[in-house]
């Protein structure tokens, strides 16, 4: 028999599973919302309830004063919707919090990934693969230039540097959620034990992720801090104020920036990036195609990225695809 999978419709602004009345990642308020994780492109305050893990829920809260209505779900717990719908939470791997969502409905198996990768990281659960018939992808670095490094040889690449100028400081952007906190903790697993600098935006967010067991180690906020006792230091702040008016404070700074867009030589050029970290949040092109025949679904749907290349890499290995028009996701500065 034939499957339509018609339980499940993506709509503009998100993806409407219809026996349940509830949306997944929308990008409006609705009644009844699940959400995969807790960048604003994925998750939104207003909904009358929220189903997301504790982690994602207590990131909402911090950042979009979102409370109401909340409920917890914790990885590999099954939840009941209305309709005869089951929902799973699964690890995504992407930031703290974050999961992939799989929905049961007739003997039908989709499965709603939000964003992920592949790449080990200290402050998450790694990513699980799920059999589904159905696996919604996203494809941020869909194409096949972008080949993510290991961790390792770029967090080397900064140690590298702030040996080599002791009478500077290192000022790494990195996305507030997710980025700082990663790159944080692979320096403390490269054995770099020196306090790390934030700027003031940088702090609640660390403090959370401290709250659920994530040891970030000795932080300091840059403006309770003398500008010449950051010499020899790694400093952290979001993207905007690499060059901003906030950057003179610093003692010299070498400014680099943590982002899978480095790859990208124009774009590191734009932010007058000195050291480029290629350090992403993503699956890189490779993790998106093994991902996918992994799982090996019926169909794959892809939600938002670099649609065409992840199309035509299915049609060449004759797989089922399409892709999705929805609004509001966007590249963020991973």
């Amino acid at each position: 028999m034939a499957r339509d999978f018609a339980w499940i419709r993506p709509e503009p602004h998100g993806i409407h599973v219809v026996p349940a009345d509830c949306w997944i990642d929308p990008s409006q308020a609705v009644g009844c919302a699940l959400v995969t994780h807790g960048h604003a492109d994925h998750a939104r305050g207003g909904h009358g309830r929220t189903v997301a893990t504790p982690e994602t829920l207590a990131i909402m809260k911090l950042r979009y004063a979102t409370c109401a209505g909340a409920r917890p779900v914790a990885y590999h717990e099954t939840i009941s919707l209305p309709g005869g719908v089951d929902a799973t939470y699964i690890p995504a791997g992407h930031v703290l919090g974050s999961a992939q969502i799989l929905l049961e409905h007739a003997g039908e198996r989709v499965v709603v990934t939000g964003d992920y990768k592949r790449m080990p990281d200290p402050t998450c659960p790694p990513f699980e693969v799920t059999p589904c018939d159905i696996f919604i992808t996203e494809a941020t670095f869909g194409l096949p230039v972008f080949c993510h490094p290991p961790i390792a040889a770029e967090i080397g690449k900064l140690l590298d540097r702030l040996a080599a100028h002791p009478d500077r400081c290192v000022l790494v952007g990195a996305y507030a959620l997710g980025k700082a906190q990663r790159v944080i903790a692979e320096l403390r697993a490269a054995g770099h034990r020196a306090p790390v600098y934030l700027h003031g935006a940088m702090e609640k967010m660390c403090r959370l992720y401290a709250d659920f067991g994530i040891d970030l180690g000795e932080l300091r906020l840059v403006g309770e801090t003398d500008k010449d006792a950051m010499r020899g230091h790694v400093v952290v702040c979001p993207p905007s104020a690499l060059n901003d008016r906030w950057s003179r404070r610093l003692p010299d700074p070498i400014t680099a920036m943590a982002s899978g867009w480095m790859r990208v030589r124009q774009r590191a050029r734009q932010r007058n990036v000195e050291l480029p970290l290629v350090i992403s949040d993503h699956a890189d092109w490779g993790e998106l195609t093994r991902t996918v025949e992994e799982v090996d679904p019926h169909e794959t749907w892809i939600t938002h990225g670099r649609e065409e290349a992840l199309l035509r890499w299915h049609q060449l290995h004759q797989r089922r695809a399409r892709a999705l028009a929805l609004v509001g996701y966007e590249d963020e500065d991973d």
